[in-house]
């Protein structure tokens, strides 16, 4: 929760754990880098630019988004950008008063032991919140330990999803007549989302005007997460009126997606669990796989 305290989301704690991840950065190489990112959420502006300069104070250079960005862009930027760490200040799909700070090592993943104790070792070693280094952003850019990045990320991220796609015929197929009504849900997933979606070719994608623009009060739900059938309330009432064949929702930081599609029979939108979703990501990687260039040694099983 946002707030005085130890135990609350606030420039203090931010800054003991930037503090602790710089000081083990530093115990393990000379010249590291992070990215940082972040999402709609209430002081998640601030607080990644409050972590890139403590950062900087620390002789790690600051890679830091111009704007909110998803989750999994930030990953891809650690690996693009060949930086040390990333963090991504965000609290997911929790309420609005909510905010939070993970951190992503090299490989682009969220920390796994041993990282995860050490840099929590480092954190919990800092017991003087003065002792948090700080410098201005001019000073950090005249040192060169501080740089905006946007869309130098951008543009090779969706160039990398895009070779996700397996067939682009079947999108040929359904592009003309296929209607996809999406939120956001006040987060931000609606730029990148809507690019994505252009840019493979589907042409009727329809955006919940209420739930578009980014609001960390998350004004049109309680709890943005799109595995509640609550945020889907706006979108299916806009899908039945264009008779939309599938609705999708990512959560405020989107690297979380719930889906409903229409029963072509009924009429019905019927939602997907994750399972549900994965199962059929999966049988078609395998499908189409199989079909384009078989599937051989290990890799894959029937």
């Amino acid at each position: 929760v946002i707030g005085a305290g130890t135990n609350r989301m606030n420039f203090y704690t931010v800054g003991k754990a930037t503090q602790g991840l710089a000081d083990f950065i530093n115990s393990r190489v000379t010249g590291g880098s992070v990215a940082v990112a972040y999402d709609s959420r209430r002081m998640s502006k601030e607080f990644a630019l409050d972590t890139a300069l403590i950062l900087a104070a620390n002789k790690i250079k600051a890679y830091l988004f111009c704007g909110l960005r998803p989750t999994p862009e930030l990953s891809f930027a650690v690996r693009h950008l060949k930086t040390t760490a990333g963090v991504v200040i965000t609290a997911s799909h929790n309420p609005p008063e909510y905010n939070g700070y993970k951190v992503y090592w090299e490989d682009g993943a969220q920390i796994t032991p041993p990282h995860d104790g050490g840099i929590m070792a480092e954190v919990k070693a800092v017991t003087d919140y003065a002792t948090t280094k700080t410098m201005s952003k001019e000073d950090a850019v005249a040192a060169g330990l501080y740089e905006v990045i946007g869309a130098n990320i951008d543009d090779p991220y969706i160039a990398e999803l895009k070779k996700l796609v397996l067939n682009q015929d079947a999108i040929n197929a359904v592009a003309d007549d296929l209607k996809i009504v999406y939120t956001p849900l006040h987060g931000t997933g609606n730029i990148p989302v809507r690019r994505v979606l252009k840019e493979l070719g589907f042409k009727h994608v329809y955006v919940v005007p209420e739930q578009e623009l980014p609001d960390g009060n998350f004004p049109t739900v309680s709890y943005p997460n799109p595995e509640a059938a609550e945020a889907f309330t706006l979108g299916l009432g806009m899908a039945k009126e264009l008779d939309a064949d599938l609705v999708l929702a990512t959560d405020p930081d989107a690297d979380r997606l719930g889906v409903y599609v229409k029963d072509s029979k009924t009429g019905e939108y019927h939602s997907l669990t994750g399972n549900m979703s994965g199962c059929l990501i999966g049988a078609y990687e395998i499908s189409q796989r199989k079909e384009k260039q078989g599937l051989k040694g290990k890799a894959f099983r029937d």
